[in-house]
């Protein structure tokens, strides 16, 4: 057996759940000088230029999930500031991109998978982006882990999908089918200029939590059913955020997926899989 087949077989052998909530456990922890050792061990691992953080110092942080969601020094990460411009919503890598054709996203080659189930299922939901584009970025763990607005928008819908906690990274999504449609996610729909977007949120092995600025910690804990919460798009209550402005963020890493409806803004030229993205950078131009 090959060593990515050992890998392979070895997600699908481990008590994921139990594995990623024994993590999250410690990675909330305030363990003092093991805390710091810890971030200093994984900064040198990964090479994380902590140049960019607003708090270089690893003994700054209490926890390690502090040190995660670290935010960044002001101006970092300049936002592309053109109406017609919809930017990245995170830093990271475009893994898969292109049209929803038939109802499918590409998670990798020779394999798709469908948009009505990483939803979490509802036809209506569905209608809204058949035809569209959809995007697919990961977030590898040296990433800065907190996820933007890529256009202004008003939360119209959340919706919670159980799901396993395979890793997304490349060597998964290319051996796993269904990667993204089967892992737990949160998916949240917008009231746009262009129409109904969706951000999918999804989790993988090791991710402590998926939490959004509205709603806070969503999972965990873990469900077993699809829970979904609508939410009024006008008055004094309604949750409007501006492009750059935080909706959410990941307690280690994982995977963000954009979706629109047909027609409505294109893909630059120069986006690509491989595609190194950093949140508030040209992704797509809106339709005339």
């Amino acid at each position: 057996m090959s060593l990515d087949k050992f890998k392979i077989a070895m997600q699908y052998a481990m008590p994921k759940h139990f594995v990623s909530r024994m993590v999250g456990k410690l990675a909330a922890a305030k363990a003092g000088a093991l805390t710091t050792t810890l971030i200093k061990l994984f900064i040198k691992q990964y090479k994380i230029d902590m140049n960019e953080a607003q708090y270089s110092d690893p003994a700054h942080y209490k926890t390690f999930n502090e040190f995660f969601t670290r935010p960044l020094k002001e101006g970092v990460r300049p936002l592309t500031t053109e109406d017609d411009i919809i930017t990245h919503p995170v830093d990271g890598a475009i893994s898969q991109l292109g049209p929803i054709v038939e109802g499918q996203l590409i998670q990798a080659k020779g394999h798709d998978y469908s948009l009505q189930a990483l939803l979490g299922g509802s036809e209506q939901d569905t209608a809204l982006f058949l035809g569209g584009d959809f995007a697919t970025i990961y977030l590898a763990p040296k990433d800065y882990h907190r996820i933007h607005m890529p256009i202004d928008g008003t939360l119209s819908k959340m919706i919670y999908v159980p799901g396993d906690l395979f890793s997304v990274n490349p060597l998964t999504a290319q051996n796993v089918p269904n990667l993204f449609a089967r892992n737990e996610r949160v998916v949240a729909i917008f009231e746009t200029e262009i129409g109904p977007l969706a951000m999918v949120l999804v989790g993988a092995t090791i991710v402590a939590s998926i939490e959004t600025i509205w709603a806070g910690t969503v999972t965990p804990p873990a469900g077993k059913d699809v829970f979904s919460w609508n939410y009024k798009t006008s008055g004094e209550n309604a949750i409007t955020l501006k492009k750059g402005e935080e909706m959410g963020r990941f307690k280690l890493g994982s995977t963000v997926i954009l979706a629109w409806g047909a027609n409505k803004a294109d893909i630059f030229d120069d986006q690509k899989p491989g595609t190194v993205t950093r949140m508030g950078t040209p992704f797509a131009k809106i339709d005339d």
